[in-house]
């Protein structure tokens, strides 16, 4: 089984009742599992709402974007012939 992000899971047959899901993980992300492989996570609003967001550093985009052209040019090289 692959890592997942959080430690509270869930079946789909479980999800059928998502109240039930939301109570029992107590306002945490829940994993939804179908045959034991992560099919997405279910994020109660209780639990967004304590997460604080800030504005990006326009220096850090830069570098972000930077890293990641970086990264993924080989395969975009490989790719731009195909």
């Amino acid at each position: 089984m692959e890592d997942l992000l959080t430690n509270k899971t869930a079946s789909l047959t479980e999800f059928r009742d998502p109240k039930s899901v939301i109570k029992k993980a107590g306002g945490k992300p829940v994993a939804i599992l179908n045959r034991n492989k992560l099919e997405g996570y279910f994020v109660p609003a209780s639990a967004v709402n304590k997460i604080s967001f800030e504005l990006a550093d326009p220096d850090e985009v830069d570098a972000a974007i930077a890293k990641s052209i970086a990264k993924n040019k080989p395969i975009l090289d490989y790719l731009k012939d195909k």
